[in-house]
């Protein structure tokens, strides 16, 4: 009896893209409205996102627009905004709500990098966590005699190959957002 594999490797790939999804809320001096994924508005007395209750477009490069479809949502979008931690004054027009992004300095750039490192490497100890669960399985089963040596280094090798490969794709990851990030 091999061990499978397939329950660990979509613990693995929901570690992955988990780590893309955390990637994607840093602002990195581009207009990106993943930024905005986190920040909830009061509306009506609830927590609600502002894509549910608005519409958002980038403009250009470093302008992102909201547009409420509830016009009198407009001061709680921009009420929230300024509490989050986007660090963006919103320009407020009556109609419409436009988040300018400068351009980030070399300084924040390698703490943004920085960042992103210690991000990466948080997903990887979660892949070589799912590796260790793995592993454990499988000396159970070979200690109660429900798999033999043979097998028991079969299913090591396979998971081992599995956690490379993810581990792999999570540098891969990381330094694409890393390369982003360092361009001017």
């Amino acid at each position: 009896m091999k061990l499978d594999t397939k329950e660990y490797e979509v613990k693995m790939q929901k570690t992955v893209s988990n780590y893309t999804e955390n990637l994607s809320t840093i602002r990195a001096g581009r207009a990106n409205p993943d930024v905005l994924k986190k920040i909830n508005v009061d509306y009506y007395g609830s927590p609600t996102a502002i894509s549910a209750i608005a519409e958002i477009k980038v403009a250009d490069a470093r302008t992102i627009v909201i547009t409420a479809w509830d016009k009198s949502a407009m001061k709680g979008i921009e009420k929230a905004i300024l509490t989050s931690d986007l660090g963006i004054n919103p320009q407020n027009d009556g109609s419409c709500i436009r988040l300018s992004f400068p351009p980030t300095t070399e300084e924040r750039r390698r703490e943004l990098s920085k960042q992103i490192s210690k991000m990466g490497e948080d997903a990887k100890v979660a892949i070589r966590n799912i590796r260790r669960d793995a592993n454990d399985k499988v000396k159970a089963l070979k200690k109660n005699s429900e798999m033999t040596e043979d097998e028991a280094k079969s299913s090591d090798k396979n998971t081992q190959d599995l956690t490379d490969k993810y581990i792999k794709e999570i540098d891969n990851i990381t330094a694409s957002k890393t390369k982003e990030i360092m361009e001017i």
